[in-house]
């Protein structure tokens, strides 16, 4: 029985994504992910990237928004994209293998700009998924602060940055972060989401010369993390269970009824 489900979810699953006309659009022209048209489509409606910018894309594999990126900046432009997978090349791109958080892997990014300022940051990442959805989205949550606090510092002023954030607890929160420090701040569903998708992408543009918050060590993580843990639905996590399981993250407590 159990492996009857797993066929037809895995037959539903194929159907599905062969029918999909963004992937189908993706093939068509070139572009090596469907999620391309995301980035297009926030593009379209916010007019992120300039020609002439240095871009960095987050999470890059297998380097769709890469493509996009190396597109809107055009010859003047430069791109730089990060994933713990390696991306095959792509011409206009310098890809960097490694993990975003990880303080090597920062140091490299930060010698390969040599003090050049990001003028936009785009960022598609996910972490591995456990397949519960309250533990997957507060994972996620977790990624999307780090991300920020080490990438907003080197974001020039005026700048531009969008992620894929989960809908869930914790996304109020990350948007009032992000207010603190850009002057337009949105979420936005692209039409080539999935409809049966729970993402959607922050959006924020015009960075501020400086935090309104008053602590010149502002952390959008321990922002966000103090606001769950207010809340009652989450306590930070457990060393000792992160290194053991892998993972790093808030850790969950159930609503009380």
């Amino acid at each position: 029985m159990r492996a009857g489900g797993v066929v037809t979810m895995s037959k539903r699953w194929y159907n599905e994504h062969r029918r999909d006309p963004w992937r189908r659009k993706a093939k068509s022209s070139g572009y090596r992910s469907r999620s391309a048209y995301k980035l297009l489509q926030c593009q379209e409606k916010f007019n992120l990237i300039r020609n002439g910018d240095t871009i960095l894309d987050v999470g890059c594999h297998p380097g769709g928004w890469s493509q996009v990126a190396v597109e809107l900046g055009g010859e003047e432009g430069r791109v730089l994209g990060i994933d713990l997978k390696p991306c095959e090349p792509i011409q206009g791109v310098e890809f960097l293998v490694g993990d975003i958080t990880n303080l090597q892997t920062q140091e490299k990014l930060l010698g390969l700009l040599d003090g050049q300022p990001i003028n936009s940051i785009v960022s598609d990442i996910s972490p591995g998924l456990t397949g519960q959805y309250e533990m997957d989205q507060a994972i996620s949550l977790d990624l999307v602060c780090l991300v920020m606090d080490f990438s907003l510092p080197i974001l020039n002023k005026g700048g531009s940055f969008v992620t894929k954030v989960f809908q869930g607890r914790g996304i109020e929160a990350v948007v009032e972060a992000a207010k603190l420090n850009f002057s337009k701040v949105q979420r936005f569903s692209p039409v080539a989401s999935r409809n049966s998708s729970s993402e959607t992408y922050l959006v924020c543009k015009n960075k501020l010369p400086k935090t309104r918050d008053s602590d010149d060590n502002f952390s959008i993580r321990e922002f966000v993390e103090a606001s769950l843990v207010e809340e009652g639905f989450v306590t930070g996590a457990d060393e000792s269970e992160s290194e053991e399981d892998g993972k790093k993250g808030f850790t969950l407590h159930r609503a009380r009824d």
